[in-house]
Parts: C-alpha cells; sequence; structure tokens
C-alpha cells in the first residue's frame, strides 16, 4: 500500500512538471528508470531505453532553448496545453505499478494530466501578461522560472516523492491566489 502512494505521488510531481515543461520530466524520469531509481510498469520500460533517453535529452533541450526565441514561446504556449496533457497522463500512469488498469489511467488521465493541463495554462497566462506588460522583454524571467521549477520538481518527484507532492500543492495554492488577486484587481 505504501509503495502505490509513492508511485502516485512520484506520478503527480512530475505530472506537475510537465505543466512548466513537457519534456523535462520525461526525460528525467527517462534517466530515473534506466539508471534503476524509478521503477514503471511493464508497458513503460521503453522510457529507460538509450533511444528514448536521446530523443527525451534532445527534445528537452529544444524546448527550453525554444522558450528563449521571441514569438516562438508564446506560439509553442497554444500548443502546450494538449501536450502538457498527455504528458502529465504518460508519467503518471508509467508510475502506477500492479495497479488495475482502469485505475492506473483514471488517475493518468484526472490527476496526472489534470494537474498538468491546470498548470500549463496559468504558465501560458503568466507568459501572455508578461509579454503584454512587458513586451516580451520579461518573457526570459518567465522561461526560466518555469525551467527551474519543472527540473527542481521533477527531482523532488523522484527522490522524495512526498515533499514533492507539497510543494505541488503549495505552487497551485499560490497560482490561485495570485489569479483571484489579478482577476479582482482587473475588476476595478
Amino acid at each position: 500500500m505504501t509503495e502505490t502512494i509513492i508511485s502516485i505521488l512520484l506520478g503527480f510531481g512530475l505530472a506537475a512538471s510537465a505543466g512548466f515543461r513537457v519534456f523535462v520530466p520525461l526525460f528525467a524520469l527517462s534517466l530515473a528508470t534506466h539508471y534503476g531509481f524509478v521503477p514503471v510498469g511493464d508497458s513503460f520500460t521503453w522510457i529507460g531505453g538509450m533511444p528514448a533517453i536521446i530523443c527525451l535529452g534532445i527534445a528537452t533541450v529544444v524546448e527550453i532553448g525554444a522558450y528563449y526565441i521571441p514569438f516562438i514561446d508564446n506560439l509553442l504556449d497554444t500548443i502546450s496545453i494538449p501536450l502538457a496533457t498527455i504528458a502529465g497522463s504518460v508519467v503518471m500512469a508509467s508510475t502506477l505499478i500492479d495497479l488495475d488498469p482502469m485505475i492506473t489511467w483514471g488517475l493518468a488521465i484526472i490527476a496526472g494530466g489534470g494537474t498538468a493541463a491546470a498548470i500549463t495554462t496559468s504558465t501560458a497566462a503568466a507568459r501572455a501578461t508578461s509579454t503584454v506588460t512587458t513586451g516580451g522583454l520579461g518573457n526570459n524571467i518567465v522561461s526560466s522560472t518555469e525551467t527551474a521549477t519543472a527540473s527542481f520538481v521533477s527531482i523532488l518527484a523522484i527522490f522524495a516523492p512526498i515533499i514533492a507532492f507539497i510543494v505541488v500543492l503549495l505552487i497551485i495554492f499560490v497560482g490561485i491566489k495570485m489569479f483571484k488577486k489579478v482577476f479582482s484587481s482587473s475588476k476595478s
């Protein structure tokens, strides 16, 4: 039972990371699986293979770099919601071992995909606000913060899933507070 809870928290942390950067948690999971830190379900063993590590590593570098290019960063935000939802679902499903497939995919889609979609929606809004208020000059700060958060939460999820879960809850709480503050000030 404890292993199941830990695997859910691990998946939740990685899914949240997918909301900040799609490929960072996939790459982190790939490395962690390859080196034996994280077990994955039988149908996800491919993620720990060298072809996956190489492909996900390249995709991670390209994604991070692309967010520093004006206009491209906003363009990526338009496709990030469905991609993050898929990535969040995949990382969550891959970490859930020995659960009924219905429960696995239910949790993966609702908790994993939902968390990633919620976070990526808020980061896209933050970048749009930055673009409007700073003419895009502040977007590099937003991009750096997102990449750092994705990396930090991914590593934390792998090595300390309970703490990662708490951090993700705090991120969501702060995000909701900020959204309410921005929304209420825009009504006035």
